[in-house]
C-alpha cells in the first residue's frame, strides 16, 4: 500500500491512455482491509488509478512498479480479487497514504463483478510496458484536501470531474449506436435466412432446421417498439401488442396454441435485445389483444397463472387432447405431458386441472408423485 502516491485528479498525463475502469473495488494492504472502499478503479496504459467520488481523495499505482499477478476466483461468501506482487518501494517515492507496509503486495477486490475483463486488459499492458517508452511524472505530490487546495482548487477538479464524465458518456453512446446498427444488420441478415429456410422447406434435415431457428432465435426483433417512438401514452402499448401478436404468432402455435405469461415475456425480451420492456408493459399489453381484434387472448387459470392463448385454441381442444393421450397411455404426469404437447409443465398442469374440473380424468396423488387416470366412473366402467 505504501507503493501508491496522492494524485489531484484522475486526467492523463501526456502519452498516456485509458483503458477501461470498474466501480465498487476495495483496496487490502496485504491481507487487511483499508479505508480505500468503494472507489473507481481505473486502468491506464501506465498506471491503476482508484478515484473516492465522495471523499475526494486519488490515488495511483504506476504500473511499473507490479512485479507479477494472480487472479482469486469468487467464493461463496467472498468476492472476486486480483494479487499485484509489488517491487521495493522507490527510494524517491512521493507521498502517499501510508508511509510503510510489511506486505509487498496488495489485493483488489471487485465486488461487482468483472474481475476477469479487468485482468486481461491488466495483463496486457503489463505486457506493453507502455511506460517504458515514454518517461513520465508517475503522480503530483499534492494531497487533495480542502485545507490544501482552497476553494478554486476544488471547483476546478468539480469542473474537470464534469468534463470527464461528459467525454465518457460521449463515447459510450457512440459505441452503442455502433452496436445497435451493427444488431440492425444482423437481424435482417436473420429475417433473410428466414426466409429461405421456408422456401427450402423439406430440403434440411431436422436437426439443421432446429440450429437454423435457434440461431435466428438470438439475432432478435429488426425493430422493436420503443416509448422514444410511441410516446408514453396509450398508442405505445397498441403498438406493443401488435408486434406481440406477430412475434408470437410461430411460437404459440408449436406449443399448442398456449404458453405462460412469464415464457412470452422471457423469450420477447430476448428478441428484443437491448431494447427491453417492463413486465407490466407486456401485461398490459397482452390485454389488448381481444381489443384490437388480434388473434391471441390473455387467459387466466383457476389457480391464478397468466396465459396467452391462440384464438384459435380453446382450452376444451387441449383437454380433449389430454384425455385422448392418457386414454392411450393409460397414466400420466405433468412432466410426461410437457414434450408430449410441447408445452411448458406450468402449462401442462393447468391443462390437466382443467380437464379433472371437468371430471374427465382423476387424479393419485401418493408417494412415487402425482398421476392422472382416465376417469372410468364417468364412462360406467
Amino acid at each position: 500500500m505504501d507503493r501508491f502516491a496522492w494524485v489531484s485528479s484522475t486526467s492523463l498525463v501526456k502519452g498516456e491512455s485509458e483503458i477501461l475502469q470498474k466501480h465498487n473495488v476495495r483496496i487490502y494492504d496485504g491481507d487487511n482491509r483499508t479505508n480505500f472502499d468503494c472507489g473507481i478503479l481505473k486502468l491506464t496504459s501506465h498506471r491503476l488509478i482508484w478515484d473516492d467520488q465522495q471523499q475526494e481523495r486519488t490515488i495511483a499505482l504506476g504500473l511499473n512498479l507490479v512485479l507479477r499477478t494472480e487472479e482469486i476466483l469468487a467464493g461463496f461468501s467472498r468476492s472476486a480479487k486480483i494479487v499485484l506482487y509489488l517491487h521495493p518501494k522507490p527510494v524517491d517515492q512521493e507521498s502517499g497514504p501510508k508511509v510503510g507496509s510489511q506486505f509487498n503486495y496488495i489485493r483488489l477486490s471487485f465486488r461487482s463483478g468483472g474481475q476477469s475483463e479487468y485482468y486481461a486488459a491488466l495483463c496486457e499492458q503489463l505486457t506493453r510496458k507502455s511506460w517504458v517508452a515514454q518517461i513520465t511524472k508517475q503522480s503530483q505530490t499534492v494531497r487533495p484536501t480542502g485545507r490544501h487546495m482552497g476553494i478554486v482548487g476544488i471547483e476546478r477538479k468539480i469542473e474537470q470531474r464534469q468534463k470527464e464524465t461528459q467525454t465518457t458518456i460521449s463515447q459510450a453512446f457512440t459505441d452503442l449506436k455502433a452496436l445497435m446498427d451493427k444488431a440492425k444488420d444482423m437481424v435482417a441478415i436473420a429475417d433473410r435466412v428466414a426466409k429461405k429456410i421456408e422456401e427450402k422447406k423439406g430440403q434440411l434435415s431436422d436437426d439443421e432446421t432446429v440450429q437454423f431457428k435457434s440461431y435466428l432465435l438470438s439475432m432478435g426483433i429488426n425493430d422493436p417498439v420503443t416509448r422514444e417512438r410511441h410516446g408514453y401514452g396509450d398508442k405505445y402499448h397498441e403498438e406493443l401488442a401488435k408486434q406481440l401478436a406477430s412475434f408470437l404468432k410461430n411460437l404459440i402455435e408449436k406449443s399448442d396454441g398456449l404458453m405462460t405469461l412469464t415464457d412470452v415475456y422471457c423469450m420477447y425480451n430476448r428478441a428484443r435485445g437491448i431494447e427491453l420492456v417492463s413486465p407490466e408493459d407486456v401485461f398490459i399489453a397482452c390485454k389488448l389483444f381481444e381489443s384490437l381484434r388480434l388473434p391471441l387472448r390473455l387467459k387466466e387459470f383457476d389457480s391464478g397463472v397468466l396465459a396467452v392463448q391462440s384464438e384459435s385454441h380453446s382450452v376444451e381442444a387441449i383437454v380433449a387432447k389430454i384425455v385422448d393421450m392418457i386414454d392411450k397411455k393409460g397414466c400420466i404426469t405433468a412432466e410426461e405431458l410437457s414434450p408430449l404437447i410441447k408445452t411448458s409443465v406450468t402449462v401442462a398442469k393447468e391443462g390437466l386441472s382443467a380437464a379433472e374440473d371437468k371430471g374427465m380424468i382423476c387424479r393419485d396423488d401418493s408417494v412415487e408423485g402425482l398421476k392422472f387416470y382416465p376417469n372410468k366412473f364417468l364412462k360406467g366402467c
